[in-house]
């Protein structure tokens, strides 16, 4: 692999995936958006970047967010290995969803994301006036 500084600007790999003349299913950021698709699952994976909560703790911190769609962006969260569903005993039964190491690792990419938007919201800003 190439040093960041010769061949290659910022942001551009020297990898083969970097190289295609169509998105690819196994190209890495496709991978990263695929996974952060569909409205609510940035706010969802926030919550529990915070740390593991049970799914009435999630509902109290998203209380816009529907029932349905919850459901399925914690099922589809768990299903690409980001999330782990833990079912407790008791009464009532409590279902516990936590970040499993890959799904922690999405804390800076959404953190750059942030900090991308915010700078784009300040040039946008300073545009008008």
């Amino acid at each position: 692999m190439a040093h960041q500084t010769v061949g290659y600007p910022p942001g551009l790999p020297d990898d083969p995936h970097a190289h295609v003349e169509v998105p690819t299913p196994a190209c890495p950021v496709e991978i990263t958006l695929a996974v952060l698709q569909g409205r609510w699952t940035t706010l969802v994976l926030r919550e529990l970047l915070r740390g593991g909560r049970a799914y009435s703790e999630l509902r109290q911190a998203l209380p816009k967010l529907s029932d349905k769609v919850l459901s399925d962006r914690l099922a589809r969260l768990c299903a690409l290995g980001i999330v782990e569903r833990d079912r407790r005993a008791g009464w009532p039964p409590q279902v516990h969803y936590a970040l499993t190491t890959r799904g922690q690792r999405l804390g800076p990419v959404l953190q750059a994301m942030w900090d991308w938007g915010v700078q784009g919201a300040d040039r946008s800003t300073e545009s008008r006036s």
